[in-house]
């Protein structure tokens, strides 16, 4: 996963590792480096904001650093260029998603979860991912089929719940889906059954009226977690797409798909520095399995090759 961005960041390491001139980093060659990994970010899915805010912090956390001058450099260099990065997200917490939603069934059932997203992202199969995650832990869902509005998405939903042996919810087409969202709460609730997971319209973001009854489902649901689900591969499109649903509806996590065929990186990155929220999961394969915590140290890690 994310090659061309690894290897971008190792010839950045490289180029710095050579610009070594007696035993620190200079500011002029930091600075002209720097300006040459600019451009392989934004060629890399990292938003032009982003890429400014990395270049700065490298600047500030490169010039001047010591570097041995018989010890190991390229090691040195990697946890500067390592730092720098992670100041950048630093602040943005990893969040076990898993774990936050068991604590919550102490104080309430059932927890509810509402997915978002547009149509192709991976956002049903997502749900099913997760809960089959929870399923492992014994703990069953009621999926809620609020996406009334495509057809076919009632049909793929149900074949995942008859798949994992949960109950699925749904309405006609062209039915109100937060009274689906409803239902499939109070149906949980009389039944006990601790988990709602909500499949939402991947709706056009242009579409004002159709977000406005987003919104309207995230009233009638209040869910404990609103997630957005967005397709790794599509970089900046999907940004705009999830700063125009911001607009009507709350975010609490993300989760990032198809990361297992995407050999950018960066709009990881992206999303974890515009939006300030956590990212909860990858999405790295067709599989039910295939739902990995995401950790930004390992990213970054990852990433700069330590």
């Amino acid at each position: 996963m994310f090659e061309r961005l690894r290897k971008t960041f190792s010839r950045f390491v490289d180029s710095l590792v050579s610009a070594v001139k007696e035993d620190a980093l200079g500011e002029k060659e930091v600075g002209q480096l720097v300006e040459d990994l600019y451009m392989s970010l934004v060629e890399n899915d990292v938003a032009v904001e982003v890429a400014d805010a990395i270049s700065e912090s490298l600047r500030v956390r490169l010039v001047g650093v010591k570097v041995p001058r018989f010890g190991d450099r390229e090691a040195t260099v990697k946890r500067a260029v390592y730092e720098a990065l992670l100041s950048v997200i630093g602040d943005i917490p990893d969040v076990d998603f898993e774990k936050e939603a068991v604590a919550l069934l102490d104080k309430t059932r059932p927890v509810v979860v509402m997915f978002l997203g547009p149509n192709g992202y991976g956002k049903t199969t997502t749900l099913a991912k997760m809960a089959y995650l929870f399923r492992a832990r014994g703990l069953q869902s009621v999926l809620a089929a609020a996406d009334t509005f495509r057809a076919g998405a009632r049909e793929q939903l149900e074949e995942h719940g008859k798949r994992l042996g949960l109950r699925v919810i749904g309405g006609k087409y062209g039915a109100d889906p937060a009274s689906v969202a409803y239902d499939a709460i109070q149906h949980a609730a009389s039944r006990g059954v601790p988990l709602v997971l909500i499949d939402t319209a991947g709706r056009m973001h242009t579409d004002k009226n159709l977000m406005e009854e987003l919104s309207k489902i995230q009233r009638v649901a209040q869910p404990h977690f609103s997630i957005f689900v967005f397709d790794s591969q599509l970089g900046n499109e999907a940004l705009e797409i999830a700063r125009y649903y911001s607009r009507y509806v709350s975010i609490d996590g993300m989760i990032a798909t198809k990361v297992d065929s995407y050999p950018k990186g960066g709009s990881i990155l992206t999303f974890l520095h515009v939006f300030r929220r956590p990212i909860y999961y990858l999405g790295v394969g067709q599989r039910y399995e295939d739902l990995v915590k995401f950790k930004k140290e390992e990213y970054v890690a990852q990433l700069v090759g330590i």
